[in-house]
């Protein structure tokens, strides 16, 4: 399974989204200070995510909402 997931500070300025075969593995780099993209803006919560059989599903997913319609798309809707 691949997992598209969203990440938003515990600040709620700040949002990441990303994906990953493991989440929850994941989740933790992000709030150990592990992820040099996220680390200054942690801890981190998870406020959705997706499961994908499919890989190239996942990342056309994501590539989705990293665009400003996916952006929109999620500020609205997830």
């Amino acid at each position: 399974m691949k997992y598209v997931y969203i990440l938003e500070s515990l600040d709620r300025l700040h949002f990441y989204v990303g994906i990953t075969d493991d989440l929850r593995a994941r989740w933790a780099k992000h709030n150990a200070g592990e992820v040099p993209h996220t680390s200054k803006f942690g801890p981190w919560r998870l406020k959705t995510y997706v499961a994908f059989s499919n890989a190239k599903q996942a990342v056309a997913f994501e590539r989705y909402l990293k665009s400003a319609f996916g952006r929109a798309f999620a500020k609205k809707r997830l």
